[in-house]
């Protein structure tokens, strides 16, 4: 079987996003929010213990997702994602 994702990376960093999407998208009564609030303040932290370079890998990757994106809400959420877990360097406008 052959992958579609480029890198392990790249697959995670997809799926992170999924995850995060899909709970940032959810409704009260599909998730409880403390709950949404404690899986966002822990990919915060864990991004927050990445290094520099780690971190701008990250934002790379999150910027190619973006610029492919035809979905304009999830394109949106893309381009915020960085700052939205914290890390040190943002995205600007892509593509």
């Amino acid at each position: 079987m052959t992958s579609s994702y480029p890198s392990l990376t790249r697959a995670l960093a997809e799926a992170l996003v999924h995850v995060l999407w899909f709970i940032d998208g959810s409704e009260d009564e599909q998730m409880d929010q403390d709950d949404a609030v404690k899986v966002m303040e822990g990919v915060a932290r864990m991004a927050g213990m990445l290094s520099s370079d780690q971190q701008q890998e990250l934002i790379d990757l999150i910027a190619e997702m973006a610029t492919s994106e035809s979905n304009p809400a999830r394109r949106e959420f893309l381009m915020e994602f960085p700052d939205g877990i914290g890390l040190q360097h943002g995205l600007d406008d892509v593509g």
